[in-house]
């Protein structure tokens, strides 16, 4: 990593507090050792970032299996190895079939899948991939989800696609023992 995890003791006041809500329980799945830690080094918004990442992740009234559909769909379109490694395993815990998940990891075609799964994967693939979303995908989106949380769906997946920015410019690196998992040339 281009960048070492700040001491707690060279943070100001802003600093310690993300430093603190990094080492929370549950506050991540990486903790300080993922995109948490590198948030410190702007530790004004590491708060914006970490409320918004709450609010879209546990409170805006998602799925966790949408959730992690979306995640993972972002982190594949980025090639975010850091962050798929982290939510393959979430991802299978929270319910998502490992043919959604293989699905989206080696890109194969959604026919056949549950609508939601398929809209959400197409939404991300288009986002990222093309960057233009079809009028179709977008409408079917919007009767799924309704207009407020088809917003925070692709805002979700926006705060997943900044991380993974984050991760790639400061060449994050797998944490010792984790093996790869996405198909990354």
């Amino acid at each position: 990593m281009r960048l070492s995890l700040p001491k707690r003791e060279d943070l100001d006041e802003d600093g310690k507090k993300a430093y603190d809500r990094g080492k929370t329980p549950g506050a991540s799945i990486a903790g300080l050792q993922g995109p948490s830690g590198i948030q410190l080094f702007s530790p004004k918004t590491a708060a914006m970032v970490s409320a918004l990442n709450r609010y879209l992740r546990y409170e805006a009234g998602f799925t966790a299996h949408v959730r992690e559909v979306a995640i993972l769909t972002t982190a594949r379109e980025m090639d975010s190895q850091f962050e798929w490694v982290a939510h393959e395993p979430e991802a299978l815990k929270e319910g998502v079939s490992q043919n959604v998940i293989d699905v989206i990891k080696y890109r194969r075609s959604t026919e056949g899948l549950d609508e939601t799964d398929a809209q959400i994967i197409e939404l991300g693939r288009q986002l990222w991939r093309d960057h233009k979303v079809k009028p179709e995908t977008f409408a079917k989106l919007k009767t799924i989800f309704g207009p407020n949380k088809l917003v925070e769906l692709v805002m979700l997946m926006g705060n997943y696609a900044g991380t993974a920015a984050l991760l790639t410019a400061v060449d994050m690196q797998l944490h010792a023992g984790k093996k790869p998992l996405l198909p990354i040339p």
